[in-house]
């Protein structure tokens, strides 16, 4: 990655544009510190499904509300566990009385 400054890029646009196109990144320094990094652009490609194709940095850009419609959530998804259950992730039997130390505990 090649690092410009800014008054040597000012003349050279077309030149660094040139070479960002044939796959380099250059960053543009202003007062020594970066600012600006060119890199190339990539086409927003859509695959058969529909979904957006990775982009040269290899994420895929965020498509909102692909999902509408197809997710439902219960009304009582956030009510509290029954007690054998929750007692399972403690690791314990669901005959198994609570450590004191988790008597009282929300959940």
């Amino acid at each position: 990655m090649d690092r410009v400054p800014l008054s040597e890029a000012d003349g050279h646009m077309a030149e660094l544009i040139d070479r960002v196109e044939n796959g380099e990144e250059i960053v543009i320094l202003r007062d020594g510190k970066p600012a600006v990094k060119l890199v190339p652009v990539a086409e927003d490609v859509v695959t058969e499904d529909g979904a957006s194709a990775p982009t040269p940095s290899g994420k895929r850009p965020v498509r909102f509300g692909f999902a509408k419609g197809q997710i439902r959530i219960a009304d009582d998804f956030d009510a509290p566990l029954p007690d054998d259950l929750l007692k399972s992730f403690y690791g314990l039997a669901p005959d198994e009385e609570w450590p004191d130390q988790w008597k009282g505990m929300p959940g």
